[in-house]
């Protein structure tokens, strides 16, 4: 094992940019939301202010942690956010906001433990299977374990419920699995029951089937489930080239609801402009690049996986994210990494950002 190196500058230098660009559009998106409702067009940015303030220096320490010590607690993590997953559901301890309990809020402290779990995921699994790696060529004594485990977080997440993060936590476990080994065989054969198992957790539920049928064509429930969609590709759509101006924003002023959320993206082009939009997605994929350079040349493989769970935590969210907002699929409430308004979010991607610059410090590459 090598000495310690400088830190990725490239991830820091990004991951910097993309919270100021995202503290900026959070405010610019949530001020008439926060005037309207709150009184005080402020209020979501001192949120968020508080949030990164502390994320960034849970990063800070972190990245000076040696991620090995941090693997070792990992089953712990696993096992408490379990169990906070578990005491979310009961009434009078967990919250439940817009019809989903999936929050402990107790004056202005909230947390949602599906935040948790992510990180807790990437933490156990990759810790895990870079000690049991070649168990992964058999299918029952190796993949199946961890799948089930997968299953466990699903059947909860999906009672508060929670789509989107079931779907990131079990994509971001399967990328994990396949790196460290598993058969495209046995992902291939799952994808059956998978599959079965997303269209029946659509078609029981009446507002996720609401929800692809409205994608199918929006405009022809404009009033209703198409509503938000709609107004989205208004506002990317008006954007043009260059925007209407940070702060012009039309569709911010009550059409699209709670903008400064999952559909922040929207209002980004509608001032910023398809300009502005590539510039961010060239950001987030100048942290993808780095992300997987450190995976790559990471000294053991548990940094190496946790490397890629991080990095495809972020590049997962991206994607579906921008997918969601230009209507290529159906809505579901997947954040905007960086920009979407989020106390627990920020403060637990930070914490795995913090990871990940740790393990390029023990990486073997050029910084430049």
């Amino acid at each position: 094992m090598t000495g310690r190196k400088p830190f990725d500058f490239w991830i820091f230098m990004t991951v910097l940019v993309l919270l100021s660009l995202g503290i900026i559009m959070v405010f610019s998106a949530s001020a008439a939301h926060a005037y309207n409702y709150m009184h005080d067009s402020y209020h979501f940015l001192k949120k968020q202010l508080v949030s990164v303030a502390v994320g960034l220096v849970v990063m800070l320490v972190t990245m000076q942690i040696d991620y090995r010590k941090i693997g070792k607690w990992s089953p712990i993590l696993l096992v408490s956010s379990i169990v906070l997953l578990i005491l979310v559901l009961i009434p009078g301890v967990g919250s439940k906001v817009n019809g989903s309990q999936r929050w402990f809020i107790y004056g202005p402290l909230n947390l949602q433990p599906s935040e948790i779990a992510k990180l807790a995921v990437i933490l156990f699994y990759s810790y895990s299977l870079s000690k049991r790696k070649d168990q992964l060529q058999y299918f029952f004594k190796g993949l199946l374990p961890y799948l089930v485990l997968i299953g466990v977080f699903a059947a909860l997440l999906l009672l508060e419920p929670h789509l989107s993060g079931t779907l990131l936590i079990a994509m971001v476990a399967c990328i994990i699995l396949f790196n460290a080994g598993a058969k495209i065989s046995h992902f291939i054969l799952l994808s059956l029951p998978a599959g079965a198992g997303i269209v029946v957790a659509v078609i029981t539920s009446p507002y996720r089937l609401a929800r692809v049928t409205s994608f199918l064509d929006p405009w022809k429930d404009l009033q209703g489930d198409g509503w938000q969609v709609v107004q989205s590709l208004y506002a990317i759509g008006s954007g043009g080239l260059f925007g209407r101006g940070l702060g012009r924003s039309m569709q911010k002023f009550l059409y699209i609801p709670e903008p400064h959320n999952d559909f922040i993206f929207s209002i980004i082009a509608e001032e910023l402009g398809f300009i502005g939009v590539v510039s961010i997605l060239i950001l987030f994929l100048i942290f993808i690049w780095r992300g997987i350079k450190i995976s790559i040349n990471a000294p053991d493989l548990f940094g190496s996986l946790v490397a890629v769970g991080v990095t495809s935590l972020v590049a997962v969210q991206v994607l579906v994210n921008v997918a969601v907002v230009t209507s290529s699929m159906p809505v579901t409430g997947m954040p905007l990494p960086f920009f979407s308004y989020g106390g627990t979010s920020v403060v637990f991607l930070l914490f795995g950002i913090g990871v990940l610059l740790n393990i390029s410090r023990y990486a073997n590459y050029e910084r430049i």
